[in-house]
């Protein structure tokens, strides 16, 4: 156990913290921002201090861990530590929480319970991440639910009450499936109860037991994801949601299903996930053919990217039942590349409907002449989301399809189906970015009308829109700087597979 409470800080700092925006002085709203912007920022310089001084990239093990008993009565334990699959998400989250306090500078109503809100959010995705101990982790996992609920509720447009009830229904409903996988691994492990991950994951059950618990999370996992028919909730929520909301939503929230497939589903019950993997694939391969043809379809700006947020799963489905170790690599690579990338495009819906205050793709053009700096960012943010070479998408994508081809779990002729249709759906989806470019920003619409007056980005956009982009080009360019986090780990993982 790590002599210094590395991680307790990092996890309880920004929901502890964040309480006394309350105490502050009534002085307006700047007192407030730049207070929650000092302390993503000490979070972020904290965790980055901890991870480069006190891990080691070469250990697949856990590290940092801090192990203490929380509630007596019960095997309730505070564990967190990180390893390879989590530093990416770590880092992921706090970049891109800090980067949505600096998109949230406009939001002046309730600004206090706003920003206790999104560092609240923060607290419970660290501490998702983190967790070593199944009933904590389902403990963080509902912690995020309730900040957003409100950040939706109170901040959202017009149907932002009916998305926040479908949002909670949905994402509420199906903890009820995670709780009854925890209770039952932790119940069933041993004849003493224990949450703890890695008693968890060198333990046996009977195979009909182990699917059963692997569908109980699975249909968890897949409402955040979201996997298709349970994505239902995710574009009226986007479509909804503040534009800060909808970065920590793309950025971290979907990514937080895709690691417990991983950490949950593929660690601990590897046997049922052998049997499942082929079936995830095609699931994946669907979902990008789903989202790809219908996208184009959406009138709401906000709801066509988050469209592409269900497309790009796909692909992170597709790594995860792939069982190879370019697959699970290039699934873990997608999820930090789409963070970055649906973070970027939902703060620039955001930025251009605070310019234009309209939302339908049809009643927008000629946005290029009048603001060239959102259209230039705008331009290269949708060429990285359809995976332009040289930037972190196609890397993602390219490992995966790697992925599938070096699979040893499919036969040669369901490979050779499962890559062709995904090469279909890889050409259909340019269509949707690039459709949506020439609705904005191309045509004479918004240069003809009288009563627009527009202002192109300034300084505080600029940083946050060029901060998102220099880590998607420096991963396109040399993705061995998120694979080398995850590589020992991975490795780790598939050998459940390959040694039994």
């Amino acid at each position: 156990m790590n002599h210094f409470p590395w991680l307790t800080i990092i996890v309880v700092l920004p929901i502890s913290a964040g309480s006394f925006i309350f105490f502050l002085p009534h002085r307006g709203n700047k007192v407030i921002r730049w207070y929650t912007l000092c302390i993503c920022i000490l979070e972020l310089l904290l965790t980055t201090y901890a991870l480069c001084y006190h891990f080691q990239l070469d250990d697949p093990l856990i590290q940092l861990a801090e192990d203490y008993k929380w509630i007596h009565f019960f095997y309730f334990y505070w564990r967190v530590g990180i390893d390879g699959l989590s530093l990416g998400p770590v880092l992921l989250t706090g970049f891109i929480t800090t980067l949505a306090t600096l998109a949230a500078w406009p939001v002046t109503r309730d600004s206090r319970l706003f920003h206790f809100l999104m560092l609240a959010m923060y607290s419970g995705q660290i501490g998702s991440f983190s967790s070593r101990d199944l009933f904590l982790f389902f403990i963080m996992w509902e912690l995020e639910l309730i900040p957003v609920y409100l950040l939706l509720s109170m901040w959202g447009g017009k149907k932002r009450l009916y998305s926040a009830t479908k949002f909670i229904l949905y994402t509420a409903g199906s903890s009820v499936f995670l709780l009854i996988g925890v209770l039952g691994l932790g119940l069933y492990a041993s004849n003493e109860p224990t949450f703890h991950f890695e008693t968890l994951t060198n333990q046996s059950y009977p195979i009909a037991l182990e699917i059963i618990f692997y569908i109980g999370f699975f249909i968890a996992f897949a409402v955040k994801s979201p996997i298709i028919p349970l994505h239902t909730w995710l574009p009226d929520t986007h479509g909804e949601a503040h534009y800060s909301t909808c970065m920590l939503l793309a950025g971290i929230l979907l990514k937080m299903g895709a690691y417990g497939l991983v950490r949950i589903n593929m660690e601990l019950l590897p046997h049922a996930h052998s049997i499942f993997s082929p079936w995830l694939m095609v699931v994946g391969t669907m979902q990008i053919i789903y989202a790809a043809s219908t996208s184009p379809g959406q009138r709401n700006l906000k709801k066509r990217i988050a469209y592409s947020s269900v497309s790009h799963m796909g692909f992170i489905i597709i790594g995860i039942g792939s069982i190879t170790d370019p697959g699970l690599n290039g699934a873990i690579l997608q999820i930090v590349s789409h963070g970055f990338i649906g973070a970027a495009l939902f703060f620039l819906a955001g930025t251009s409907y605070d310019r234009i205050r309209l939302v339908y793709l049809d009643e927008m053009g000629g946005m290029a002449i009048l603001i060239p700096k959102i259209f230039t960012m705008f331009s290269i943010f949708s060429m990285a989301s359809l995976a332009l070479p040289g930037m972190s998408g196609f890397v993602a994508e390219l490992v995966v399809l790697f992925g599938i081809i070096t699979s040893q779990k499919i036969f040669l002729i369901p490979k050779i189906i499962i890559t062709f249709v995904m090469a279909i759906g890889i050409i259909l989806t340019p269509i949707y970015p690039l459709s949506m470019l020439r609705q904005m920003f191309y045509g004479y619409k918004l240069i003809n009308a009288q009563n627009f007056s527009f202002f192109d980005s300034g300084p505080r956009e600029l940083f946050v829109s060029i901060s998102i982009l220099l880590p998607i080009i420096g991963i396109g360019i040399y993705p061995d700087f998120v694979l080398s986090l995850s590589s020992d780990k991975v490795e780790a993982i598939l050998s459940n597979y390959f040694y039994r």
